[in-house]
């Protein structure tokens, strides 16, 4: 009965889960179910069955209506008719599926027409129990592996992908002292072929800036020469040297930059360059003072550019 993840990705795994589902009352199956579905509250399924390993942990899950103790890497057909499902949910533990393509296949054919299929995975994991390709595969490598699921089953739309990493992780967070930042969450999702319900993007529900704080931010966008104070959070640049090699693109010796690790601008990033296919890319705010010009550095991680940073 542990949480395999943060309390910061757990919300945002509610949060992705309230949001892709919009059916009123919609039958959820909870594929390899533990104790928790981390459904949010606001989501009034008409039942929700959990398929899991087990028992114990099935019967400790209050929102199930009912419970399937079942091995997927035994029998990957799944116990149900055609057509059950509006929503079947796969949460931090594709990773362990031994027959996933089958697995995937079985999906498809217990969910209506238009039905969603949302599987949401970490870095994290059990290691003993991970099938190896997943082990050595790279950890942003492993979109493409579950989106080729989705794909040889033939029965879904084209997968759509949503990344969600980069956030410091909590202060009461037992490995808040290491510096490390939130468990990162990706989030593969399809529906059935067949439906008309259109559901949101998570990039817009989840990511962009309302209309009010897009003014707020071309307010602050055209005086940062001024405030030296990032436009999208507000928090004070950081000058920072720029290194000289012979492949260095700039002729001025600093630049401000914002080394805020909340920054929305750099939180958004992860998803908008995982969208474009740069699964392991986000990037920073920068101004160029001698040009009094913005624009963007790419990082891969949070530490990146930091060494560089120097002290009024």
């Amino acid at each position: 009965m542990v949480s395999h993840l943060d309390q910061l990705a757990l919300s945002t795994v509610s949060r992705v889960i309230g949001t892709l589902v919009v059916e009123p009352q919609p039958e959820i199956l909870d594929l390899m179910a533990s104790w928790d579905s981390h459904l949010p509250d606001t989501l009034r399924p008409s039942r929700v069955v959990g398929l899991g390993l087990n028992p114990t942990e099935l019967q400790r899950n209050t929102r199930l209506t009912r419970q399937v103790v079942h091995d997927l890497n035994r029998e990957p057909r799944l116990p149900f008719p055609d057509d059950t499902f509006d929503v079947v949910l796969n949460t931090v533990s594709v990773d362990y599926l031994t027959r996933p393509f089958e697995v995937f296949r079985e999906v498809g054919r217990v969910l209506r027409p238009g039905g969603l299929f949302l599987v949401i995975f970490s870095n994290r994991m059990f290691m003993p129990k991970a099938v190896k390709i997943w082990k050595h595969t790279g950890q942003d490598r492993r979109i493409h592996l579950v989106e080729d699921f989705f794909h040889d089953a033939e029965v879904f739309d084209e997968p759509v992908r949503y990344v969600h990493k980069g956030h410091p992780r909590p202060a009461d967070d037992k490995y808040a002292e290491l510096g490390l930042p939130s468990d990162p969450i990706y989030v593969v999702h399809a529906s059935r072929r067949g439906g008309q319900l259109r559901r949101p993007s998570l990039d817009q529900e989840l990511g962009r800036p309302d209309r009010a704080e897009q003014a707020w931010v071309e307010r602050r966008r055209a005086v940062v020469g001024q405030t030296l104070r990032c436009p999208y959070c507000d928090q004070p640049l950081k000058r920072w040297a720029v290194p000289q090699t012979p492949f260095t693109e700039w002729d001025n010796e600093f630049l401000h930059i914002c080394f805020n690790d909340s920054c929305p601008y750099l939180v958004r990033g992860w998803s908008v360059m995982a969208r474009q296919g740069n699964l392991s890319f986000s990037y920073r705010l920068t101004y160029d003072r001698e040009r009094n010009a913005l624009g963007t550095m790419l990082v891969r991680n949070l530490e990146q550019l930091k060494e560089n940073i120097v002290e009024d």
